[in-house]
Order: C-alpha cells, then structure tokens, then sequence
C-alpha cells in the first residue's frame, strides 16, 4: 500500500502500526489507495491497515494498544468492539535508566524570566492570594461567609488577586494514621502555597483534624514570622457561627493590608513548578496538545524550571517510556511501585485500570488505557525523571517530576497544587473547562474544531499540527512563551469566566465512620 495514498485521508504514525487514524469522517465502501473502508470511521479514530487475528497485539505509535478482541482485517473500523485491554498479557521491557539523555540547562544569566512574588521560604508565586482555609467540613460555610464579604476587594489593588475558600467534605470523622496525614499534607500545602500570600485557618474544635495537631504536622507558620501560630480561629471557642464570621472578617482586613503591599519583580524561570494536566482526553491528545507541553516542559527544564507529570493510572502500559529515562534505578523503581499499588487497589474495589478511559474519552477515538497512556505520558516531553514524589509532597527542582495522583482532573490538580505548582497546563480534546485558583490554568486545546467552538475556555491551539500549520516544536515554543506571560500576571480564560473556585479535592482513601 502506498503511503501517499492515503495521507490525505488517515494518518499512519509507525511503520509497525496495525492502524491509522482517520483524518476525517470516512465511509464504508470508500476506496484509500488499496484499502477499502469496511465500516463507517469517525474522524480521529483508528482503521485497520493490516490483519490481526483474534487475541493478537495491535500497534499503535509503533506501541502495544491493545489486544484484538475479534478478527480485524484491513479496512475495519478498531474500537471498543473488536480491542480490549488484555490484562496482565503486556509485557513491557522497563530498561531503567537505558534512555537517560542529560539535558544542557541553561546558566542563570541565559534563563528566561517572569515577573513574580518572592517568598520567605525562598519560592516564587505567579499569583497573590489570601486563603481563608477550612479545616474541618463544619466550617466550610463560615470559611465561605467570610470570603464572600471580600469579594471584589481585589479590584482596589494592584498586586493582589483576592481572598480564596478553601472548603471540602473532611476533617472531621477521619481517624489517626496516613489518610489524615495525607489530608493535613494536602490542606498545608494551599495554605503555604507560593501563590498566597497569607492564610487564616477556621475548625469547630471537636473534629479529628484537630487543629494543634494540623499546624504541627503541616509545618504551618505566619509567613514571614517563623516561629509564631499562624492565624486560626476554632468556632467552638470563639462563640459559634456569627461570631466567628465576624472574627474572621476582622482578621482577613488586617492581612490583606500585609499581603497588597507584595509586588512582582523579575525572577527566573527556574522557579516555576508547572503541573502537567490533560482531561476530556480524545485521539488528538496523543497528537497534538501533548507532545506540544512535552516540548514546552523540555524547554523549562533547560530553564531551570519543574514541570510535575502526574495520574499515575494514565501512564498505565506506557511506564516504560518513563522507566527507560528515569535518572537512577531507584527512580524507576519508585514509579513501578506506584503502578503495583494501583494494581491492588484497583483490584481490591473490584475494578480494573482499564475502567479508564471514561466514555468522553471512547466517543473522541480512545478505546483502552494503554492508548490513551501512550498519549497522556508524552506531557512530560523526553527529560530525564528526576524524581517520583508522593500525592501532595513539597515539589522541589529542578527537573522533571512524577507525582502519584489519581487521573481525575480535580484529585490529581489538587496534588500537584498542594505540592508547590505555580501554574498548570491543561489539555483538552473534548473540552474540559477547567481552572484551579490559586494556580492559574492555561488551557491547550488538542484540535481546530474545539478551540474555535470553545473559544472563551481555550488559550491556545495545538490543533495547528493535525491541520499542518506547526509542528509540535513550534507550538511547544509558542506555549513557553504564553507560559512566561500567564506567570507576569495575564490572566487566563478560567480566571476571566471566574472559573476554579470549587475545584478543591483532596484524594480521600480511608473509611468514614
């Protein structure tokens, strides 16, 4: 078959791929060159190329997909009816460290730069937050009240964004043990977050989350006063609902007036911590949007910077491609164990990780988790692996970094938040209106069509390279460059709808009693 032939219509990726991609709707009966079009193929999903036989491999990327579920013959349509996923029959050959390449990082003076507040533990936010932070589920509504009677202020100041809810579901029920250690990990790592300037914490004070306990496990201070109890009201003690509100709106007024006096000035690129995000995943992410942020996160490495890969269920059948580059053997190691956990714990609840992808995910052309890990894995560009943290640790660079996170967008961003990421990169296909306050959120859309349909949500376009207008290195250059401005202050579309206020979702393992 002459590859020619078809370009016009599919794209074939690998020369060992059993499959092409459908460039655009194409119909049964339709002639490709040789191949003839046996069922109807929507755009972005796969075609057969080649025969593959009942319970054979199929390729895709020149990688393992899948296995083949029924008889496929050149032509057919490759779906969930004829793919599956095939449990426990990839074998993947991990080869750590075999593909470690050291990446040139630039000097300092070479570093690009952006205009952000300088911290007293030394980090740099690209925004200036106050959080008003919930403690315990039973103050969610009083940390509410007193965000809401501030909001607007942030329209009389120049370097200051406003004053942020942080309110969940937990805190109170939970018992001793890693789970609320994660938790306490979680909520200490917004209030300490580079993008806010200060914090006032509110509990009830009979909660299991007690707060002596919390501040002592979260590391949590005044900024600027190390060494004194940062601001904490517990409404038990400060006379129930009302008063407390009013406690705390009097202590809101007089922290502003310390965090407003905060002004951006020029640091480099080497501190920005980018959390690595893709949702409403389709059969461009893998394409486009994708290997664009990976060149971007390459280009922040040269920098200096640490771009955080996370979702650890969507890196599923393609660890290897990150095992093969990870920095040490322990590095490699650490990320296999994170896969084995999520074997058994996917398996003690009666799942499986194939349960991913999600049906918005199927509908845009992904059948099985190794496809769409294959995509989602290239976000972290070709560096080597530095690190593999865990859910809601302190990041620290520079370097590429794996944080373990579920894949929902919400769980996992929380975890990279929590962790110390300044901004987030998000890719959509099907799209996902995401935003995540206080990290600003800069949404890449994976295909023409999307972004221009969705065009008040999305802040950049990666679909130019399906369309042959860039390649994967030029958009990834145009996304360091906006990258730099959203750090300096431009909002993003999410910040302009409003959007990332309630997007707060701590990972909660344990049981409720």
């Amino acid at each position: 078959m002459d590859p020619a032939e078809l370009k016009a219509a599919v794209l074939h990726l690998h020369p060992a791929d059993h499959v092409a991609l459908a460039r655009r709707d194409l119909a049964p009966g339709e002639r490709l060159g040789g191949l003839r079009v046996v069922q109807p193929v929507p755009r972005g999903h796969k075609i057969a190329l080649r025969e593959a036989s009942a319970g054979s491999l199929v390729r895709k990327y020149g990688q393992v997909i899948g296995f083949a579920t029924a008889d496929i013959a050149p032509g057919d349509w490759v779906h969930t009816h004829n793919l599956g996923f095939g449990e426990g029959r990839l074998a993947l050959d991990h080869a750590p460290c075999s593909e470690a390449r050291a990446v040139a990082v630039l000097p300092p003076e070479q570093r690009a730069c952006f205009a952000g507040y300088r911290r007293a533990d030394g980090r740099v936010g690209t925004r200036n937050y106050l959080a008003v932070v919930s403690t315990v589920n039973c103050s969610a509504s009083v940390v509410r009240a007193i965000a809401e009677r501030f909001a607007g202020c942030e329209r009389g100041y120049s370097d200051f964004d406003g004053v942020l809810a942080i309110t969940h579901k937990g805190g109170c029920g939970d018992r001793a043990g890693w789970e609320r250690e994660l938790f306490q990990r979680t909520l200490a790592g917004f209030a300490r977050h580079p993008n806010v300037g200060a914090y006032l914490l509110v509990g009830l004070g009979c909660e299991g989350n007690q707060m002596a306990d919390f501040i002592a496990t979260g590391g949590l201070v005044r900024l600027g006063e190390h060494g004194s109890p940062p601001p904490a009201l517990l409404m038990q003690e400060t006379g129930g609902t009302l008063a407390t509100i009013e406690a705390g709106v009097r202590r809101v007024a007089a922290l502003i007036s310390e965090v407003a006096t905060c002004r951006r000035r020029a640091e480099s690129a080497e501190h920005l911590v980018v959390g690595l995000q893709c949702g409403g995943s389709d059969a461009f992410s893998g394409l486009t949007a994708n290997p664009a942020l990976g060149a971007m996160a390459d280009e922040l490495v040269r920098h200096g910077g640490t771009p955080v890969l996370s979702e650890t269920p969507e890196i599923y059948g393609a660890e290897h491609l990150l095992t093969r580059r990870a920095a040490t053997p322990e590095v490699a190691e650490r990320l296999l164990a994170r896969i084995d956990w999520w074997r058994r714990y996917t398996a003690r609840n009666g799942w499986t990780i194939d349960n991913n992808p999600a049906p918005g995910n199927k509908e845009g052309g992904l059948t099985t988790i190794f496809e769409k890990s294959l995509g989602a894995v290239a976000k972290g560009g070709g560096s080597p692996l530095r690190a593999v943290v865990e859910y809601a640790q302190e990041l620290r660079g520079p370097g590429l970094v794996f944080m373990d996170t579920p894949g929902h967008d919400p769980v996992s961003a929380t975890g990279q938040v929590a962790g110390g990421a300044n901004l987030i990169v998000f890719t959509t296909g099907r799209g996902s209106c995401f935003g995540f306050k206080p990290a600003p959120s800069l949404k890449v859309a994976t295909n023409t069509p999307l972004f221009e349909s969705l065009a008040a949500d999305m802040d950049l376009n990666a679909g130019t390279i399906f369309d042959g207008d860039e390649s994967v290195a030029e958009v990834g250059a145009r996304l360091f460059a906006r990258l730099l401005t959203f750090a300096s202050g431009e909002p993003s579309k999410s910040e302009v709808l409003g959007v990332g206020s309630e997007e707060f979702n701590p990972w909660m393992l344990g049981c409720t009693m």
